[in-house]
């Protein structure tokens, strides 16, 4: 598009150049015929050499574009009003043609020139001639108001004409608009035609009153207006240049400044990118411990047959998990930005109990495999409570005893005490390790500080702080490089009768709550389609469910269940909701439109993120939260026999009657 427009654009220029030459040379021609020679005498041929050879010299350079003006408008001005349009015609255009000669060798530009001075002194001639009669009578007589007028007119249209041609010229070959090249370049020189023009006027009268020899007197006086004009002109350039300069600082600096915006957000997404992959790590630092609990624990079962450290054992695997389904919770929440906290009367000490059994494989079994030794002293002297988030303060704890344990490399004592202090208990988790220096006991609760490098990623005690914060406690923390360490927390004691703040969950999405004590059992076998694209999920509902003596049927996505509803008859369905070609909620509404009353319960892993819309859109009747219980889906299975057994004794009763 821009050459397609450029090659235009050069056609143009080409074609105008050729234009005015050619109206140019019919103008001279015309002049060289119709001149008067017979009053071309010394005096003409006087003015023509200063004309020609003199004033042609004195010439003013256009800043910041080619082209030029000169003194001999005035005595072309002043050949116009002694000898006429055909003389000013015939030496403007001669004039135009050696001043070209000295800053242009190329014919085209020399003949331009010529043209154009030809063109707008015939102009000139043709509007004078027109409006106020023949020209070499309007010097005759006194100076008078028509005297003025003729010579103001005869330098607009000198200058309006000549500087016309050669700023269409300029803006064809620049791409430019002709009125944006005119006004930039050419407004300002109309000062030299009037100037010029008033010059030639006043020396017509001096000639008209004392003779020829005013042209003598006048041309210094001339010349110092010219010379005082082109030092003016030159500092008209300078000032241009350091325009142009500033303009080029500007587009520089507008350069920088996007460059710099450019940079500035490539570095916000990095930071962006680098805090994301620094929670991610966190939020795996966090399950790396939940999951080293429960694989312990589970390893620890492996190599014993007591049914009571068994049975001890998984209720300690059972909470570590209940705590890493929480923690999601909390990531959920915080996504959403929420602040309320489900608080309940929580007892200190199991949470010290829970906290040394769920570490015991770190500590201990870890540790020795690794010929060292840590012994644990447990100090418990409080029998108290605290409203708080269970999970969440075994979370602090078991961090801070991970925390210890890497602290004693070569082995020591880990302690972990409770102790009651007026309205408070006073938890603490101390070490005989290597304790830390001054500067890093001051940074160990700024997020991202680490002291383990890459093993480590600094959030563990800044969230622990968080969590402690939230439950209006404090933290304090005591060091000494070759001694140990020791966290102190401190949280108020839960008032007499203090319960759950929590309020009762709905268990169910439709209005109709039931209780599980209300629940129904049926006896009969309900069957019960399962749709996950999860094999484990699959296999872990199907336990649950059979051992709720049902009949079960799995389908691996939304189309194969689909298909079975088609030729099975089912009496409750459980689907899970991130399935691929067919989501949880298009399996429910499809189903919705050939079945209202199938119950149906959706699995879902984003938990309280579930849209109620969503819920009703689709008309499920519960939506059950990953990772669910087996309790919990108990109690659906047995609200789905007992709709079952109520839709059964309904049509037994319609076809009784």
């Amino acid at each position: 598009m821009g050459e397609a427009y450029t090659l235009t654009s050069k056609k143009l220029s080409a074609f105008y150049i050729q234009l005015t030459i050619l109206v140019g040379g019919v103008l001279y021609l015309l002049a060289a015929l119709n001149v008067d020679y017979s009053r071309l005498d010394l005096k003409f041929v006087t003015l023509a050499v200063v004309t020609l050879f003199l004033s042609s010299r004195i010439i003013i350079q256009i800043p910041r574009f080619a082209s030029q003006i000169s003194v001999s408008d005035t005595f072309i001005f002043l050949t116009l009003l002694l000898y006429g349009g055909e003389a000013a015609v015939l030496l403007a255009a001669t004039e135009a043609v050696l001043s070209s000669l000295r800053f242009s060798k190329k014919p085209t530009t020399i003949l331009f020139n010529w043209g154009c001075a030809a063109c707008s002194t015939a102009i000139t001639a043709i509007v004078l001639n027109a409006w106020f009669g023949e020209i070499t009578s309007l010097r005759h007589g006194p100076l008078s108001m028509r005297f003025v007028m003729a010579v103001s007119v005869m330098a607009l249209i000198q200058y309006v004409a000549n500087s016309g041609i050669v700023a269409v010229c300029g803006a064809l070959k620049a791409g430019q608009p002709v009125w944006h090249t005119w006004k930039k370049y050419y407004l300002w020189t109309s000062i030299t035609y009037f100037a010029g023009a008033s010059a030639a006027g006043l020396i017509a009268q001096l000639i008209n009153e004392v003779g020829f020899y005013a042209l003598i007197i006048t041309t210094p006086i001339i010349a110092i207006v010219f010379f005082t004009y082109r030092t003016y002109m030159k500092n008209i350039e300078a000032a241009a240049a350091q325009a142009e300069q500033a303009e080029r600082h500007v587009q520089e600096l507008s350069h920088y400044i996007a460059e710099q915006e450019r940079i500035r957000e490539q570095f916000s997404q990095i930071e962006k990118l680098s805090a994301l992959g620094e929670l991610a790590s966190g939020v795996a630092h966090d399950f790396n411990n939940t999951l080293a609990g429960i694989l312990g624990r589970a390893q620890l079962l492996q190599r014993t047959d007591d049914p009571e450290k068994i049975t001890r054992g998984l209720n300690i695997i059972i909470k570590t998990a209940e705590d890493g389904a929480k923690t999601v919770k909390r990531i959920q929440d915080f996504a959403r930005q929420r602040r309320d906290h489900d608080f309940e009367a929580v007892l200190v000490d199991q949470i010290l109990l829970d906290v040394s059994e769920i570490t015991r494989p770190r500590w201990k079994d870890t540790a020795e495999a690794s010929n060292t030794h840590i012994g644990l002293d447990l100090r418990i002297h409080s029998n108290a409570k605290v409203m708080g988030d269970e999970s969440e303060l075994r979370e602090v704890l078991v961090n801070m005893v991970f925390n210890a344990v890497d602290a004693m490399p070569n082995g020591g004592v880990l302690t972990l005490s409770a102790e009651d202090r007026e309205d408070s208990v006073v938890i603490a988790v101390a070490d005989t390790g290597i304790g830390m220096t001054p500067e890093v006991r001051s940074r160990i609760f700024d997020p991202f500080f680490t002291t383990k490098g890459k093993a480590g990623m600094g959030l563990g005690l800044a969230v622990s702080f968080g969590i402690i914060r939230r439950h209006e406690g404090s933290v304090e923390v005591e060091s000494e490089v070759g001694v140990g360490t020791r966290f102190q927390i401190t949280l108020p004691i839960a008032k007499a009768g203090s319960g759950s703040i929590t309020p009762p969950s709905e268990d169910f999405v439709r209005e109709e709550l039931y209780e599980p004590t209300a629940l129904m059992h049926v006896e009969n076998q309900a069957r019960i389609l399962i749709v996950d694209d999860e094999q484990y999920i699959r296999e872990l509902l199907r336990e649950i469910l059979e051992s709720e003596e049902c009949s079960v049927q799995v389908a691996h996505d939304g189309h194969e269940a689909l298909a079975l509803l088609n030729t099975d008859q089912f009496d409750g369905i459980l689907t899970d909701v991130g399935m691929p070609g067919m989501s949880g909620w298009e399996l429910a509404q499809a189903i919705r439109e050939q079945n209202r009353t199938l119950p149906i319960a959706v699995i879902t892993g984003w938990g309280d993120a579930v849209g109620s819309d969503e819920q009703r859109q689709a008309c499920v009747d519960w939506v059950i939260t990953k990772p669910f219980s087996a309790e919990r889906i108990g109690e659906v299975t047995r609200e789905i026999k007992r709709r079952s057994a109520i839709a059964d004794k309904s049509q037994a009763s319609t076809v009784a009657a």
